[in-house]
């Protein structure tokens, strides 16, 4: 089965501003996306969901659906077979086997499958099938409490933060809240699965090809070698594609027991209960500090809900513990049980709720202590991550707040609420910062050198549209000084070198020194070539008297043009071609690793408009600065930075995700009542990478970027709709209904 790569068309390297070199087959309609897929003799698969969240299957009738046209097999409880549970360090976020049993704990779990001939024919089975079910109250509520038998877990601790607030000056202490929020993909959840008779081959959505193939290995119970996975492109993911879902689970199962292809599509209905969300967060800040704005303490402490039975936990105080300096601090955190399908990762998990509810925090001390927001924070600037006592591997914090004033303009800004106008409308400025992890996971890949004088480089990682295919490339033709119109790179088969997970900005710092590895080692081979081969004519040369520079073998005295193209030499030998092997481990196994601290810093600042008149809140324009380390290609990293900011916008004006009480059916379940950012409501974007480059990663200085852009936002927007309006939103999203407590346009 033939999977497509990539050859760009463009002669860059490392640094040039590149378009993605999978665009035009996207746009063309090229690209096969998973739910493309067709085989002969393909059926149709449509998961049957509960329509109750708490309670019972009693009975499930399956007669009149099992007669009608096109129907191959109903799977129920009752036949569809063992599934093994996935142990060890693979992931998987619900770890319920689907129609494990009758026990129903969430709204839209899967009960029954129909299998048939065409989507048609399934969808109209599914609904005849006639189930009775045993019903209990479902819990779906948002707001989050512990019970009284239980205690928080205490996260971070350092100091004595209680008697610090105590004793402290100045004051705050406030609750903070953001809602439930759904991923919502261009494309929707699939499968499509063969079976041979002994071996499997699943087209996924996955952002993790290689946990994917490991998930369904262990879960199916077969060999590893039995089990292929391909992504070769994914319309986004933000997160909810890192995992297999049950879905993947019931593909695989009936392609193996009917032997034939089977295709799962997920709709957008299951989409809001069945393959993850973004939990509700409640978190609790208190800050005390000095006059002159000095942190003495900061206590967070925050719940999130979690399903019945899984324990997925959302750490909104990752940042907090190393953002500011403050000898003093708490972070607690505690799961609250709901009826509610399992959440997972949505983009900027954790830190990104987290960041909402310390930074709002941070702009109410700025008021009350009547210092400029930008200026707290600066006074506030940590020497040293102080929850580890170690240092910053770089930050550069401090240029991110100062340049980006300087470019916004924030020293035009009148502090008074309401008090600036253009054009009719009220203007508000607000300011955030933000921070993401950095680390490495392991990778391997091969850089193959051919005789045709152009480069494949292979790895069993994935792009998610992000630019991978595009950054590799980069990276093999700045090393190698072969042009990227000879580079193909191949991702997204479980059969190449296993490669890195598409998630938390860790793959592209992941894959930079195994592709340096393989490149080296490729031209080191052809570099032993030329010394050994007979025809070569750098025969017998000592090998620190050759170099390979510029796609040529030449000598290390001599320019690059007086030598010979490294083809010629592989030629010469009657060879093919050369390929290099490169892996590196996770970062945290480094030497020294404790004794750093490595992370993404940027700050964002926000300008909205409001028009009381007519109660019209517009964002008008951001900018996000970004010390992100060395950027490879600029052009897919602002793409990346932008789309986090419409994100980040979606969370602080238009994204909740509603459940009923009586059956916890997600209420807003489809794009046109779940408002999301569109390009009506998407401001001007400004975005200012610092480009320092941090090498205690990667030789290259690389950091991840994809999640760093929505830290902050959600932040920046309630400071900026407060100084238009004097309204304080903490519990997101912002609502008109707020706004219009304003007196006169605005509320002091």
């Amino acid at each position: 089965m033939a999977i497509q790569s990539h050859t760009p068309t463009t002669t860059a390297s490392v640094g040039a501003a590149l378009p993605r070199i999978d665009g035009p087959l996207k746009v063309t309609g090229k690209a096969q996306y998973t739910s493309d897929h067709r085989f002969p003799g393909m059926l149709i698969a449509v998961p049957l969901c509960a329509t109750i969240a708490n309670g019972a299957v009693q009975r499930i009738d399956t007669a009149k659906a099992s007669a009608m046209p096109g129907v191959k097999m109903i799977y129920t409880h009752e036949n569809i077979g063992r599934f093994y549970r996935a142990g060890g360090s693979v992931r998987i976020d619900e770890k319920r086997s689907p129609m494990e049993d009758t026990t129903i704990r969430y709204y839209g779990q899967y009960i029954a499958m129909v299998v048939a001939d065409t989507f048609e024919q399934a969808n109209a089975a599914a609904a005849a099938i006639k189930v009775d079910y045993r019903t209990a109250q479902p819990e779906v509520g948002s707001h989050l409490s512990l019970p009284a038998s239980e205690k928080p877990k205490v996260d971070s601790l350092r100091g004595d933060p209680d008697a610090a607030f105590a004793a402290g000056p100045v004051t705050l202490d406030y609750t903070y809240t953001t809602p439930i929020e759904t991923h919502n993909p261009i494309e929707l959840h699939a499968s499509v699965a063969i079976y041979d008779g002994q071996n499997f081959t699943l087209f996924e959505t996955s952002q993790a090809i290689v946990n994917h193939q490991a998930a369904m290995t262990a879960i199916l119970g077969v060999q590893p070698e039995n089990v292929r996975i391909i992504t070769q492109y994914l319309g986004s993911g933000f997160g909810g594609k890192l995992w297999p879902w049950t879905h993947s689970l019931l593909a695989a199962m009936a392609a193996r027991n009917l032997q034939r292809p089977i295709k799962l599509v997920v709709s957008r209905d299951m989409m809001f209960h069945n393959v993850g969300h973004r939990t509700n967060t409640q978190q609790r800040i208190r800050l005390s500090a000095t006059a002159d704005g000095k942190l003495t303490s900061l206590q967070q402490d925050f719940l999130t809900h979690t399903a019945q039975i899984e324990a997925s936990r959302e750490n909104c105080g990752e940042a907090t513990v190393y953002h500011y300096s403050t000898a003093n601090l708490r972070v607690t955190s505690g799961l609250v049980k709901r009826h509610i399908a399992p959440n997972t990762s949505m983009r900027g998990p954790g830190a990104v709720p987290g960041l909402f509810a310390t930074e709002s925090a941070l702009d109410e001390l700025a008021i009350k202590l009547n210092i400029d927001p930008v200026q707290l924070r600066l006074i506030n600037e940590p020497a040293l991550d102080q929850s580890l006592n170690v240092p910053f591997s770089s930050r550069h914090m401090r240029e991110c707040l100062t340049a980006g004033a300087q470019r916004f303009g924030w020293g035009e800004r009148n502090p008074k609420v309401g008090s600036m106008r253009r054009d009719g409308a009220i203007v508000g400025w607000g300011v955030a910062g933000c921070s993401w992890m950095a680390k490495r996971n392991p990778a391997e890949v091969s850089v193959a050198l051919s005789a045709d004088g152009g480069a494949h480089v292979a790895s069993a990682t994935q792009d998610i549209g992000t630019g991978t295919y595009t950054v590799l490339a980069q990276m093999v033709a700045d090393l190698t000084g072969i042009p990227m119109a000879k580079i193909v790179v191949a991702l997204g088969d479980s059969r190449l070198p296993p490669g890195p997970f598409s998630g938390g900005s860790v793959a592209t710092a992941s894959l930079t020194p195994p592709v340096a590895e393989a490149a080296r080692d490729a031209m080191k081979q052809v570099l032993q070539i030329a010394m050994e081969n007979e025809q070569s004519p750098f025969k017998g040369s000592k090998p620190d008297t050759l170099m390979f520079s510029q796609g040529r073998i030449h000598r290390k005295d001599q320019s690059p043009q007086s030598g010979v193209l490294f083809a010629d030499i592989i030629r010469s030998a009657k060879l093919a071609g050369v390929t290099g092997k490169g892996k590196s481990g996770a970062s945290a196994g480094d030497p020294g690793a404790s004794k750093i601290s490595i992370h993404s810093y940027g700050a964002q600042f926000v300008e909205v408009l409001w028009q009381p008149e007519i109660a019209r809140l517009r964002i008008n324009r951001v900018l996000s600065v970004i010390d992100a380390g060395r950027i490879i290609n600029p052009r897919t990293g602002r793409n990346q930075i932008e789309g986090a900011v419409v994100m980040g916008i979606g969370m602080a004006l238009f994204e909740e995700t509603y459940y009923d009480p009586r059956n916890g059916k997600p209420v807003n379940n489809n794009l046109a009542d779940y408002v999301m950012t569109t390009n009506a409501d998407a401001p001007d974007i400004d975005v200012l990478f610092l480009d320092y480059p941090d090498l205690a990663l990667d030789e290259l200085g690389a950091r991840g970027i994809g999640e760093i852009g929505i830290a902050g936002v959600a932040p920046a927007v309630t400071a900026a709709v407060y100084h238009a309006t004097g309204v304080r939103v903490r519990d997101l999203p912002v609502k008109i209904e707020d706004l219009l407590q304003a007196e006169n346009g605005y509320r002091v």
